[in-house]
């Protein structure tokens, strides 16, 4: 797709064009991503305005690899220069459907552009792509409002927010109960902050029992190891121990100068006996003062969900995403999610099963849940 076309001279050679660098008046051209594309794509991401981690196309191999969803990223370019990413994949649901989501498995997707002009000839692009392929809805994950008249959701919030200066500075800022509940698990827990990869066998086993507990199918562990082949230096994983128990688990990917705190499990029990997740994301916003990163990223949130008022109740101030939806032949969003009455009986079986079926059921249910 061009959206105009430049003035030639006719003697100009592809090779001379190339040498050229590339002018403001220059056509955008929007055409197909491909892996030869993934490290001048990346190069743009990490400088975009409205790029994130999951717009990085180590994303879309991890998915593709252990999904087995089709990528089809879309690119902008000006002349020869990237100018513009739509992270998308092809994806099939439970009852057999195909959507186009950008992006599936992450909370931020949508286009990421130098300017409104080009993300949203990135959306008209991935708009034909859906209807030609008559799929059931183009989905867009939006950080921020995409200026786009489609239908949206009202159903999720994120939690971002500047670090302080100091890492002592976090537990002074934190509300007064949030304060002394991180203290007490810090003195009188003796609870302990770990930092390693190999702690991600911990972080997995945690993380399936905290699925199972809310009625959801988790990620197989193929997800989490080949993210962390796909992003070296990108990941950290961190631990929480009493002595040598394992109570919390978190794994974080580091993007520019934030620090995105995104997969967590906890162990049975464990904040309500020691308040481990308020010792964990404490301790994990000091090591990103020390580590010298500015912005810390809690992830996304149902509204109506206790993680929501977990953040909250941290001194996180929510902030709406903006997903939108171009319904091609669905007649409306997508509303596979806990606060749907109707996945309530799904939800219940879920809980009844033994933790060694769930986390086996997983690795194919979770194909379906993007």
């Amino acid at each position: 797709m061009t959206l105009a076309m430049p003035d030639q001279d006719a003697d100009t050679t592809a090779h001379d064009t190339a040498e050229q660098p590339a002018r403001d008046d220059t056509p955008i051209t929007i055409r197909p991503a491909t892996t030869a594309d993934d490290e001048a794509r990346d190069a743009f991401v990490r400088g975009a305005e409205r790029g994130t981690f999951f717009h990085l196309s180590g994303w879309r191999r991890t998915v593709e690899r252990v999904m087995r969803h089709r990528g089809c990223d879309l690119l902008a370019l000006r002349g020869d220069e990237v100018v513009g990413v739509l992270p998308l994949m092809e994806c099939r649901g439970l009852r057999g459907g195909r959507s186009l989501i950008s992006i599936p498995y992450a909370v931020y997707g949508g286009a990421a552009g130098t300017s409104r002009e080009v993300e949203h000839a990135l959306f008209a692009e991935a708009e034909r792509l859906a209807v030609a392929q008559n799929v059931g809805r183009l989905e867009l994950r939006c950080l921020d409002d995409p200026e786009l008249d489609l239908p949206g959701s009202e159903l999720y919030a994120t939690f971002i927010r500047e670090l302080p200066e100091k890492p002592e500075d976090v537990l002074a800022k934190m509300p007064k109960k949030a304060r002394a509940e991180a203290r007490k698990a810090r003195k009188k827990h003796d609870l302990e902050l770990s930092e390693g990869d190999w702690y991600v066998e911990d972080l997995i086993r945690l993380f399936h029992r905290n699925k199972r507990s809310l009625g959801s199918p988790a990620l197989p562990a193929a997800m989490f190891k080949t993210l962390m082949e796909e992003f070296p230096g990108e990941f950290v994983v961190h631990l929480v121990r009493r002595g040598s128990e394992p109570l919390a688990a978190v794994m974080s990917f580091l993007f520019r100068d934030q620090v995105l705190a995104y997969y967590s499990g906890t162990g049975e029990g464990v904040d309500r006996a020691f308040s481990a997740s308020n010792f964990m994301y404490l301790s994990l916003q000091e090591w990103c003062i020390e580590h010298g990163y500015r912005i810390f990223d809690f992830g996304r949130s149902r509204k109506d969900s206790g993680a929501h008022s977990f953040k909250t109740h941290q001194g996180f101030e929510p902030r709406d995403l903006h997903y939108r939806y171009r319904l091609v032949k669905d007649d409306a969003p997508p509303s596979l999610n806990p606060s749907n009455p109707k996945t309530k009986v799904l939800q219940d079986t879920w809980r009844r099963l033994p933790l060694w079926m769930t986390s086996r059921l997983s690795t194919r249910a979770s194909r379906y849940l993007p």
